[in-house]
């Protein structure tokens, strides 16, 4: 196994495209439909609207997660990572780079929207410092959904469990 990089990548890349559907697949398989029906554009992670960004495993593509402006929050979108690659850490290696340039680009807190049948993401935000918050997206109100913010003031930083 090769050494685990996380770097900055455009949502339109077809190798980001190609994760993309392996999570909404997944989601999916979880919750049925399409997996996740929140509008995302090609262009909602370009700089300075967001940023989105990649782990890479040599030249295997293996997570992905972005953020995407909303007010003065950075709204955390399409957090992945590949089954064969789960339990290496690469989840907290893109938060980390979220929460890193959220702040770097002024934004208050991370916020994000997951679901009560995603134990495993649960257990990330809230091992991360996340707190609950009030729903706030495109499933506000819908059964199941939970939602969770992480201040970024100056201080702030990522907390490995």
């Amino acid at each position: 196994m090769s050494e685990i990089v996380v770097r900055e990548i455009g949502f339109a890349d077809p190798r980001v495209q190609a994760l993309v559907e392996q999570a909404l697949t997944e989601m999916g398989q979880r919750y049925g439909g399409s997996g996740d029906d929140t509008p995302v554009a090609l262009t909602d992670f370009d700089p300075p609207a967001g940023r989105f960004f990649a782990a890479a495993d040599g030249d295997r593509l293996v997570g992905c997660a972005g953020w995407r402006r909303h007010g003065t929050d950075a709204e955390l979108k399409r957090m992945f990572t590949i089954r064969a690659a789960r339990g290496r850490g690469i989840a907290r290696m893109l938060l980390a780079a979220i929460e890193e340039s959220a702040r770097a680009a002024g934004l208050r807190r991370v916020i994000l929207e997951t679901g009560d049948k995603q134990p495993e993401a649960i257990g990330l935000y809230e091992s991360a410092g996340y707190a609950r918050i009030d729903d706030f997206g495109f499933y506000r109100g819908q059964p199941g959904v939970l939602s969770y913010a992480l201040p970024l003031e100056t201080g702030a930083v990522f907390r490995d469990a």
